[in-house]
């Protein structure tokens, strides 16, 4: 199971073997910006918007305790900060710092590379194919948008 008998992956090993490699660079990356993984995901998902806890529970697949407790961490380091919504004064919403939203432009521009680097040796149809299939893949099973859709200059470095 997994490996077929040419040595090629079968599409359940291709995928869990590419999530997990796409995990390890992550959370590599997290780690030499001075970030969890998870701290790295929540900075990268409010680059997008402020949420509100619920949704960020949501969105990072969290339980409430869970995103609290992130949150709570993030904001001692002066990360992220909690704020009214302008919609609901009852609700929090959870915002970017100006310290927060410079190292997730910083984080997210170098594992953007980071992962552009993975699939180097493909050719552009190739990498326009994976990008279909995966986008399908993603949309089909309605994953919540975590990472910022990149762009021919995020590519190169900068974030959107």
């Amino acid at each position: 199971m997994g490996e077929q008998g040419d040595g090629a992956l079968g599409v359940v090993a291709g995928l869990v073997r590419s999530a997990f490699l796409v995990n390890a660079v992550y959370a590599e990356s997290a780690r030499e910006h001075g970030l969890t993984a998870q701290q790295g995901q929540l900075l990268c998902v409010l680059m997008a918007r402020p949420y509100g806890m619920s949704e960020l529970g949501g969105v990072l697949g969290l339980a409430k305790s869970s995103v609290t407790g992130l949150v709570d961490r993030c904001e001692r380091i002066n990360l992220v900060w909690r704020g009214p919504s302008a919609e609901d004064s009852r609700a929090v919403r959870v915002y970017l710092t100006v310290r927060g939203e410079r190292l997730a432009a910083t984080f997210y521009a170098e594992t953007c590379r980071r992962i552009e680097r993975l699939s180097a040796g493909l050719g552009d149809a190739d990498r326009r194919l994976l990008a279909d299939l995966l986008g399908r893949i993603v949309l089909d099973n309605q994953v919540p948008a975590v990472f910022l859709e990149l762009d021919d200059e995020a590519t190169r470095g900068r974030a959107r």
